[in-house]
């Protein structure tokens, strides 16, 4: 078994114990497993956080609010980056009966879904560093609670893969990891070369892309099919809006590229910067405003096309940089709402 392999199994417990929730399994292997100096980096509002802070201010809320929480993840890959750092990432669902306020979200009594992208960095068998996307705004769209721009895409329960190997790596191989990641990396190398270097032709989208791809996006962005529903639902806003934008394979800062058969994932906090000028983005007028952006991506690789690509970015953090509080004006959009607690468990009645 090698080290990557091995950090894969070292974490499954932990993933496990999240299914049905364990938090006193959780606790301990937080305790144990992760570094004294471990850096967690977690979406907005949450922000840097320090080990002994982790559970008390990110899973004790949420499963206050959702008391029956399960942990569903769809795909679990781990590789060694370039710059020789091991990392396994997960990608899933957060499900459950949403009874309490989470983040002053209003809760439904209903099943509701929050995606996770969350990335684990191994040395000698511990976690050194933790990256981490929840998809906040999904949980307020259910809630009827969004208080933004509605998304451009549509907004659904993401699936797993088509491919249904998301969680098997039995028969991931050295040879498959290189060239899914050759087919991610050249896609992004001639994407950036847009638009200093040309117009849409010079990405060259059609050699890197099935023509049946879905792009999964996060809540506020929305997903989309082939290669036209992504440039009308998020390509052809996000460059004009961004046309400047860094990241991946250009600029300074830090993204980690791995393989793992099939799969690639992109991990980097933050990993793009921007400007925002053109029509503005999201809905937000441009301001000329520098910004980056924290994306933790999954693609996966059929042959030598992108088949599902799997995408979340810290989008409340953005708004955040561009001077709007979401969660002040969710407040302000539910005032007239009465905050209340659902009793759980939910009885039926005649």
């Amino acid at each position: 078994m090698n080290i990557a392999q091995k950090n894969q199994e070292i974490i499954k417990p932990f993933l496990t114990a999240m299914y049905d929730f364990d938090e006193l399994a959780v606790r301990s292997f937080i305790e144990k497993t992760f570094s004294i100096d471990v850096k967690i980096h977690i979406c907005h509002p949450f922000g840097d956080v320090l080990k002994s802070e982790f559970y008390n201010n990110c899973y004790a809320p949420l499963v206050e609010a959702i008391p029956d929480i399960e942990r569903r993840d769809t795909i679990l890959v781990s590789g060694q980056t370039a710059g020789n750092k091991y990392w396994v990432g997960c990608c899933g669902s957060y499900v459950g009966t949403f009874v309490s306020p989470f983040l002053d979200i209003p809760p439904t009594g209903h099943l509701v879904h929050m995606r996770f992208h969350e990335f684990y960095c191994f040395v000698d068998d511990k976690i050194v560093e933790v990256q981490s996307i929840w998809d906040i705004p999904e949980l307020m769209m259910q809630a009827g609670a969004w208080p933004m721009s509605p998304s451009l895409g549509r907004e659904l329960f993401i699936p797993g893969p088509a491919s249904q190997d998301g969680l098997i790596s039995v028969n991931r191989t050295l040879n498959q990891s290189a060239n899914s990641l050759d087919v991610v990396i050249g896609m992004l190398t001639n994407l950036s070369r847009h638009p200093s270097e040309g117009g849409p032709e010079i990405m060259q989208s059609e050699k890197y892309w099935h023509p049946s791809f879905n792009w999964y996006g996060p809540a506020g962005i929305g997903s989309m099919r082939g290669l036209e529903g992504f440039r009308n639902w998020h390509q052809i806003p996000f460059l004009n809006a961004l046309p400047d934008r860094k990241g991946g394979t250009t600029g300074d800062l830090i993204c980690d590229f791995f393989g793992d058969g099939p799969y690639v994932v992109a991990t980097g906090w933050p990993n793009m910067q921007m400007t925002v000028t053109g029509d503005g983005w999201l809905g937000i007028a441009p301001s000329g405003q520098e910004i980056t952006m924290r994306s933790l991506d999954f693609w996966r690789v059929e042959g030598d096309l992108i088949r599902e690509n799997w995408v979340l970015v810290d989008l409340l953090d953005v708004y955040y940089q561009l001077g709007v509080d979401v969660f002040a004006r969710l407040r302000e959009f539910n005032k007239a709402r009465v905050p209340v607690n659902v009793s759980y468990p939910i009885g039926a009645s005649k």
